[in-house]
């Protein structure tokens, strides 16, 4: 069975998607908001497939100055993840260790590959709204018979890589991630394998791609994102054409 990890920050104004507020409608607590609500979507997709869902949260002697807030990061981060789920009990969460996003990734694949020896572990973040059950379940699959896989998205970024087997994960999620950790599972002489592509959210370009496919699944009645859905739904978010020139509006 796949291990999957989420690895979450607590969704405070600053901290998460900065720059989608700086290049989008929205506000730093409207990027929180949505940051929550898609922490909420990707925990629920894990927990409706067949991998095992590990929270893998940001502690708050890892944030800077700025963010430590009235309650612990853990608190605030187990806080969405009961709301989303009903409650907690069946949910594991574990502090990130290391300094650098590479480097905490790492040091969780490692841990569970090595220590608790489980068959594969994926690392995923709350920025992949479209990532759903059967994307997770596709790439288990893959797992048992390829050392890592990975999910593409756009501008070179991944919104899901899984390991069978060990990388260097040094500078292993550098711009452009996708070539990156391809190289490190070269270097390794791991075999590699994909999922289809998928956009993540952190910009208000991002946004612009997601906004319109998220509408038109409404319109098609097809399965959605529940959290991050709403979100869009009742911020009014949509993308219109102006002189050629496509722009996301708000309300």
């Amino acid at each position: 069975m796949t291990v999957i990890a989420v690895l979450a920050e607590p969704p405070r104004p600053g901290l998460v998607l900065s720059d989608l507020a700086e290049t989008s409608p929205l506000s730093e607590d409207d990027a929180a908001a949505l940051y929550a609500a898609m922490l909420k979507d990707i925990c629920i997709a894990v927990e409706r497939s067949g991998g095992d869902l590990l929270v893998n949260y940001r502690p708050d002697d890892q944030l800077p100055e700025a963010f430590v807030g009235e309650h612990t990061a853990e608190a605030e981060i187990r806080s969405v993840v009961a709301d989303a789920l009903g409650g907690t009990g069946d949910v594991r969460f574990e502090p990130q260790v290391g300094s650098t996003f590479s480097a905490r990734a790492g040091n969780t694949v490692s841990h569970l590959l090595n220590e608790e020896e489980v068959h594969s572990v994926a690392v995923v973040r709350p920025i992949a709204p479209l990532l759903g059950r059967t994307h997770i379940d596709s790439a288990a699959m893959k797992l048992r018979s390829t050392p890592v896989v990975l999910g593409p998205s756009t501008e070179g970024r991944v919104y899901f890589s899984g390991f069978r087997e060990l990388v260097d994960f040094t500078d292993a999620y550098e711009t452009p991630a996708v070539e990156t950790l391809a190289e490190a599972a070269d270097d390794a002489d791991h075999g590699l394998d994909y999922i289809p592509m998928l956009p993540v959210l952190e910009t208000g370009a991002d946004l612009a791609t997601v906004v319109p496919m998220l509408r038109s699944r409404v319109e098609a009645e097809r399965v959605v994102p529940e959290h991050t859905t709403t979100f869009v739904f009742e911020q009014a978010l949509r993308v219109e054409e102006t002189d050629g020139v496509l722009e996301l509006v708000r309300g």
